[in-house]
């Protein structure tokens, strides 16, 4: 078994301790006809290509919107700290909706966020910004639906980082077989770091070849089969 079948082995059956599923990468969305489940969330950014599936919105990247809004005057920078203030009470009854779903719970956040949205300011870009908050509101408060997903999207960010620096620094590749043994590399490393195994060790163990370490894919199902178990 080559690294690049393992590799896809892996995460293409989507091994995992919840069914969501963090995807990076646009082709996703021609491969998601090819067996993935339904149930699969997907958390992005608002990019139109993440659209698929079920589709939550990040929060974190949602107040970034009010971030990027500049006051004219101090009434506006009130008001935009208000609204700051808003959306992160609302985030906070969200992580506790999380640990504990109720009813009520749920009900009293959809009326916070629909009375945030209709608030009327006294600056015309932040109303903007509002009515844009209000058409993702059901993509931001999925999570009310399904409290086993994340409120944002930065550990799929975080999993990225390094690929993304050695882009800014190297540029592209130079072929398509570069490119897949970059990203199949890359993947494999990451696994590896995340689940405690020396990424070095793992390559010998590849190339000798010794198999001390166990098949990637297999390792991910145990750990997840643990985890529903318990």
């Amino acid at each position: 078994m080559n690294a690049g079948s393992e590799s896809s082995d892996m995460y293409s059956n989507g091994f995992g301790p919840s069914p969501c599923f963090y995807v990076i990468d646009r082709r996703f969305k021609r491969a998601a006809p090819n067996g993935f489940s339904p149930e699969l969330a997907i958390i992005s950014d608002d990019a139109g290509q993440f659209n698929v599936l079920l589709h939550a919105l990040c929060w974190v990247h949602a107040n970034r919107l009010f971030q990027r809004i500049l006051p004219l005057n101090e009434q506006h920078a009130k008001e935009i700290e208000w609204v700051h203030t808003q959306i992160w009470d609302i985030y906070a009854d969200l992580k506790q909706y999380k640990r504990e779903p109720t009813p009520a719970l749920k009900e009293a956040i959809a009326a916070h966020f629909d009375e945030l949205c209709q608030t009327k300011t006294s600056f015309a870009s932040l109303n903007q910004a509002l009515k844009r908050l209000a058409r993702n509101k059901s993509e931001l408060l999925l999570v009310l639906q399904r409290p086993d997903i994340p409120l944002h999207n930065n550990l799929s960010e975080g999993d990225i980082r390094e690929y993304v620096i050695t882009r800014k620094i190297s540029g592209s590749t130079r072929s398509e077989n570069g490119r897949r043994c970059r990203d199949t590399f890359a993947s494999l490393k990451k696994t590896c770091k995340k689940h405690g195994i020396s990424f070095w060790e793992f390559v010998i163990d590849r190339l000798r070849p010794q198999r001390l370490i166990p098949y990637l894919p297999d390792l991910l199902a145990g750990k997840a089969s643990l985890l529903k178990a318990s």
